[in-house]
């Protein structure tokens, strides 16, 4: 899966997440109250980063909201550590690191031999494995090492969110809320109150179907709230919400297959190991990064020049 196919959906997020600001702590694929999935995530990285030399330089493949060089950093404030991540808009990182936007991680604008150590959390699968492989041989400094968090088709990340997927598509495509509700508003006298109880049917329908909160109702929910509250600005403002409800969904599902294709260049791992022996990085392991209930919900690998 290349680079590009992850480009508009996250780039989006991160977008929004920037505008909204970041301590390093939220936003990603995972739902905020998975705390301990969090901490397991942490305790692999704080394991990898104990090994490495005083001042080490590291670089961050994909960094998104630079939370794993915050975690790194907690640990090893000597460090020196930089990222980078395709979207053009990311949120501010903490102080202390260097965050590089719109940048491939197939062609990394670095010299060779640059940092000790290269590391990647869901990020290094959404891109082309030989061609990403082989700019972190170049950049990485001899006897360097690499460690990777990559997502497992048969994990609980991807499980969540082929629910939300399931969900959006039955409130977006099933119901078709959203031009259900923008064919009403045109219909003269009295739409605006048809099209608010055709979104709170939906909604109805949604939270039975798949509980109160869900995408399912949230969705419906939400046009329905539009839907009421435009009253008074009128049918052109509501029919702007709604299109911005709609394209914030398609942002999600976009997202979602993005990860799909991710887990399914993750498990492919004989070929990823293939593609970095290639260049002359040696596996040194891989450890399941696990729940509390033991379920894997990502592989750990680490290579060395």
């Amino acid at each position: 899966m290349g680079n590009s196919q992850r480009e508009d959906p996250w780039g989006e997020f991160w977008a929004n997440n920037a505008r909204a600001g970041s301590n390093g702590e939220g936003g990603g694929c995972l739902p905020q109250r998975w705390a301990s999935i969090e901490n397991a995530q942490k305790g692999a990285w704080y394991g990898f980063v104990a090994g490495l030399p005083e001042k080490a330089r590291l670089l961050d493949l994909a960094t998104g909201d630079a939370r794993v060089l915050n975690w790194i950093r907690s640990k090893r404030p000597d460090l020196a550590l930089t990222g980078i991540d395709l979207a053009p808009h990311l949120p501010d990182p903490p102080p202390g690191i260097r965050i590089y936007s719109g940048i491939a991680m197939e062609q990394l604008p670095f010299e060779d031999a640059q940092f000790e150590a290269v590391v990647s959390q869901f990020g290094f699968e959404y891109g082309n494995v030989g061609r990403i492989t082989a700019e972190i041989s170049r950049v990485l400094a001899p006897n360097g090492k690499v460690a990777l968090m990559t997502h497992r088709g048969d994990g609980p990340i991807l499980e969540h969110n082929i629910q939300r997927r399931n969900q959006l598509v039955w409130a977006l495509r099933e119901k078709a809320v959203a031009r259900r509700v923008k064919t009403t508003l045109r219909g003269g006298s009295g739409a605006i109150e048809r099209a608010a109880k055709i979104a709170g049917k939906i909604a109805d329908q949604g939270a039975r179907k798949f509980g109160q909160s869900s995408p399912a109702w949230e969705v419906a929910e939400a046009i329905r709230r539009s839907s009421q509250m435009g009253r008074t600005s009128g049918v052109d403002s509501i029919v702007e919400t709604i299109e911005m409800i709609e394209k914030q969904a398609r942002n999600e599902l976009g997202r979602i297959k993005s990860l799909a294709g991710a887990c399914k260049t993750a498990d492919e791992r004989e070929r990823i190991i293939e593609a970095f022996a290639g260049n002359d990085l040696a596996l040194q392991g891989t450890t399941e990064v696990c729940e509390p209930s033991g379920r894997p919900l990502a592989d750990f690998t680490t290579f060395e020049a």
